[in-house]
Formats: structure tokens, sequence, C-alpha cells
């Protein structure tokens, strides 16, 4: 059975959205007409839905390029095509910085998120190595142990808070597991992989000192494991990234502190949040949930479509050389911002993108990101979404949200939801 003390929650953490937030002047080539104030951090209307508030900026005649002048300043991708664009041309739109502000962009240093090709390409094969579909294949039996157990603990209760029982417990566990990491280990880290996502402070300044916090966090964490593991034949995922070679060569250390220290980050975060954003949509529309019942192919196929519907990461790009683009003028260095809900749920793409069909076809988004720096841990996502629906559905198979629940969203690098409470009946 798995121990609830392990949540990965930290109960200092203050919200990013309170914090005062600073502007800066909006830059000489940057036209009136394209500046909106917009904070990604702190989105207007996010106590409505963190999707809905991204959605507010995709009104019509809105420009494929905005400017905002929070966050230290940049650009904003609007819709499908331009983030897709922007994600798939890495030499007008470098991964040197993807974070932002940029000051804590710049910060940041996992590998090789922040490497272009054809740098990233033997670090980006070295992933895929334990991350490919057939790796990930061989692991579901434990993935599906970890899922059943943890929905036993609370099946007969009728109740619970999902975002703090499973979501933030289910994938962290998983990775904990396939990197052979204890399990009392996961506050710390949880720590760090917030630091990163959702850095605090009201300045660029600040929020850059809260993510270098992190990253530096991570390192220090890694650098012991890498170097008990360098030359080791075990079989997790750890011990086979750091006995890899790149380039013919074995890999550096301070390249497998990166490597490693991206792995831990995207297990602890992205899937963490993405699950619980399904489930409370889920939990409003029992019609849908009964369709994914009755067709174990329909709800294999369905993950997909929530993907779509349900895109949690906002990372950027910097502008590599100076050009005309989308009818401004871009100069090295400025950011752009690539809010992936954009894609998803851009109806010039998607048609109705808030209505989660089963049905759909020709599916488009931007949810694994895309061009080289494609998620490389897509198949393991996509695992533990359908683990976690069939699982869960044999065990509770109807459930809703609890009266009154408010859950509560948050922006970011990573968005974030908490405080879902879920009930339902229980047969004596």
């Amino acid at each position: 059975m798995y121990d609830l003390r392990y949540l990965r929650r930290d109960p200092l953490a203050t919200n990013v959205e309170d914090a005062p937030r600073s502007k800066v002047d909006r830059p000489s080539h940057v036209p009136a007409n394209r500046v909106y104030e917009i904070d990604m951090y702190a989105l207007d209307g996010i106590e409505g839905g963190y999707h809905e508030a991204w959605k507010k900026v995709q009104h019509p005649g809105i420009a494929d390029l905005i400017w905002t002048p929070y966050t230290g300043g940049h650009w904003i991708a609007t819709n499908g095509d331009t983030v897709k664009e922007v994600y798939s041309d890495p030499e007008r739109f470098s991964s040197e910085v993807i974070f932002l502000p940029k000051e804590a962009g710049e910060k940041y240093q996992m590998v090789p998120t922040r490497m272009d090709p054809p740098e990233h390409t033997p670090y980006r094969r070295t992933l895929d190595k334990g991350l490919n579909l057939a790796q990930i294949r061989k692991v579901e039996g434990r993935v599906r142990q970890v899922a059943a157990e943890l929905i036993d603990q609370f099946a007969g209760k009728g109740e619970c808070d999902f975002s703090a029982e499973y979501a933030g417990v289910f994938p962290v566990y998983v990775f904990m597991a396939l990197a052979d990491l204890p399990l009392e280990d996961i506050p710390i880290l949880s720590v760090f992989a917030r630091q990163m996502t959702r850095p605090e402070g009201s300045t660029p300044e600040e929020m850059a000192a809260d993510l270098e916090a992190g990253n530096n966090g991570f390192y220090a964490y890694v650098d012991p494991v890498i170097r008990a593991r360098k030359g080791g034949t075990g079989d997790d995922l750890i011990t086979l990234m750091v006995n890899s070679e790149i380039n013919g060569q074995p890999i550096e250390h301070q390249k497998a502190q990166g490597l490693i220290s991206l792995l831990l980050l995207g297990g602890l975060d992205t899937v963490v949040n993405f699950l619980s954003f399904f489930m409370i949509h889920l939990a409003k529309h029992s019609a849908l949930v009964a369709d994914l019942r009755s067709d174990p192919l329909k709800l294999m196929r369905g993950a997909e479509e929530m993907f779509r519907r349900f895109p949690v990461v906002s990372e950027a790009r910097m502008v590599a050389k100076d050009q005309e683009y989308k009818g401004v003028t871009l100069k090295r260095g400025d950011m752009i911002l690539l809010p992936t809900a954009l894609h998803g749920l851009d109806e010039t793409i998607n048609p109705e993108p808030w209505k989660l069909d089963l049905e759909r076809r020709s599916i488009q988004h931007s949810t694994f990101g895309g061009g080289p720096h494609r998620c490389a841990g897509l198949h393991l996502a996509r695992m533990e979404v359908i683990v976690t629906l069939e699982e869960w559905l044999k065990r509770i198979p109807e459930f809703r949200l609890k009266e009154g629940a408010a859950p509560i969203y948050h922006s970011g690098i990573v968005a974030a939801v908490e405080n879902v409470p879920l009930v339902w009946d229980v047969k004596r």
C-alpha cells in the first residue's frame, strides 16, 4: 500500500497570484495596438478555470502575436497555427531560453530542453532510450498496480480529494519507482518542481532567484545519485541515462545532472496537474463517463482528446534573429510565450473545442510541445491517463463533484488545480 504521508503539496508555498506584479515599458519595435495586459502567472478570471481564462484571449480579431508588459515583457502566440509554427522552427525560435520571465529562464539549465539541434539531438536519443513506447509497455503492470492500490485506499469511503489523494500521488509514485528513488524524498523534490514551474516573486529578478533555487536543488539532489549509478547495470531510468554515450563519449557529469533533473521535473509536475483537470470535467458529465465505461477502445482513443482539451503547459521560445513575423518586427532575444491551451481550444482547428468528443478525428494540439523538443515522456503520460481511467472506473463507475466544490486554479509554466473533492455512492 502507498503511504499518503509523501504527498507532494508544499504547505508553506504561497500563491504566486497574490503577489503584486511589476510591468516594463513597451519597447519601440512593439506597436501600441499589440499591447495587452496579460499576466501568465495571474490570469484574469482564473477563478473560473485555467483554460477558460486563457481562452478569453482568443477573441475575434485578435492578432496572431500580441505583447504584454508583465513577466519581463514578452510576446504571446494567440492561436494554434502560431503556437505550432514557433514550436517547429528552432532556426528562428530558439530553445536557448524557454521559461518566463526571461531572467528566470536564463537560470534554467536542464538538458536538452535548452539546446537547439544539432546539439540537442544525441541527448534526445538518450532520453528516448528510456522512455520509448517499447520501454514504457514493459512497466505497465507496475503502473497499474500503483493506480489500483491508491484507488483502493479510498474507494470504500465514498469520497476523496482527487488532487491530493490521487493526482498528486500516482504519477509521482510511478516515476519514483521507475527511477528507483526513495518515496521520502518526494516532498523536497516537489518544492523544487514548484519553484521551477510556478516561481514566486513580484519582479522578474525575484522569480529568477526562486527558479534558480529549484534548479540548483535538483542538481544537488541528483549529483550523488548519478555518481553512485555511474557504471552500474541496473534497469532503472537513471542508471540507463547516466551510462549512455553522447557522440561516442560518456555523458559529462554536469550534462547528466541536467538530463536527470529534467526527468524528475517532468515526472513530478506535469501529469500530476493534467489528471485533476480532466477528472473535474468527467465529474460534471456523467453521460461521458458512461460512454468511457461502455467501450474500452473508446476509452483508449479518448485519451488523446483529453490531452487536446486540457493542456497545462505554457513555455516559451526566444527569437533567434531579427525578423519580420506575423506583421510585427521581432528582435533577437525577444520572448514568445506558447500557451498550449490556445492550440487545443482553437475552434478554427478543432471544431467545438470545449466539447470532449470521444469520436473526434484529426485531433490537433501542442499539449506535448512540438518540433525537436516534443515531450519525450508522452508515452508514459498516455499510459498513466489510460490506466487511471481503467482502474478508476472498475472501482468507481459513477462519481460527481461534491456539492459546493470550488477548485483552486493556478497558472504558470505548468498550470495546477487543487481542491477537487469527488463523491460517489458506496454499496453497503
